[in-house]
């Protein structure tokens, strides 16, 4: 039995240690923002937040995890408004701004890959509130592995990243 702190909320788990995160948030949470991609940490569309870091779930064991908080893509509206200090209630009706700019956007082809894009997303504008399009052709691009998106919506991606950024920061658009 592990106990692990997933958006927010203490849970426990019937696992070993060396299980990947993403079986244990897809199998044991039915947590399904996370997606089985590569299995390799190699595109992305696994990731979620580990203390605001993103990670690549598939690869990150149980033990790993410790005692950070995993944050998952159901996790981002909890995220948002403890950030913004709104009650708790406030997140049962809202979405983060990265996930309201995805809507905007319209930014999902086929949808696979947008949990990590999302997730990638939240943590570069986390610690940038205003990239540039090359601060986040970056963020995508580097780190761990870049992220993939097999039907090509890039270009809907940054301009969700810009709406998100707008919306964070509180401007119309």
């Amino acid at each position: 039995m592990a106990t692990i702190l997933v958006n927010g909320m203490k849970r426990e788990v019937q696992a070993s240690g060396d299980t990947p995160l993403l079986y244990v948030l897809r199998n044991d949470l039915q947590l399904t923002g996370p997606q089985f991609g590569c299995g390799l940490a190699q595109c992305g569309a696994c990731s979620v937040l580990l203390d605001g870091k993103e990670i690549r779930s598939c690869t990150t064991t149980l033990t790993a995890v410790g005692t950070k908080e995993v944050t998952t893509l159901e996790g981002l509206p909890a995220r948002w408004a403890h950030q913004k200090g709104l009650p708790a209630a406030e997140s049962e009706k809202t979405l983060h701004p990265v996930q309201q700019a995805w809507i905007e956007e319209q930014v999902p082809l086929c949808g696979f890959c947008q949990n990590g894009m999302m997730i990638k997303a939240t943590e570069l504008l986390e610690r940038n509130a205003s990239p540039s399009v090359a601060d986040i052709k970056t963020a995508f691009s580097t780190g761990v592995s870049a992220h993939l998106c097999r039907c090509g919506s890039y270009t809907a991606i940054i301009a969700a990243v810009q709406f998100a950024a707008m919306q964070m920061k509180g401007a119309a658009r």
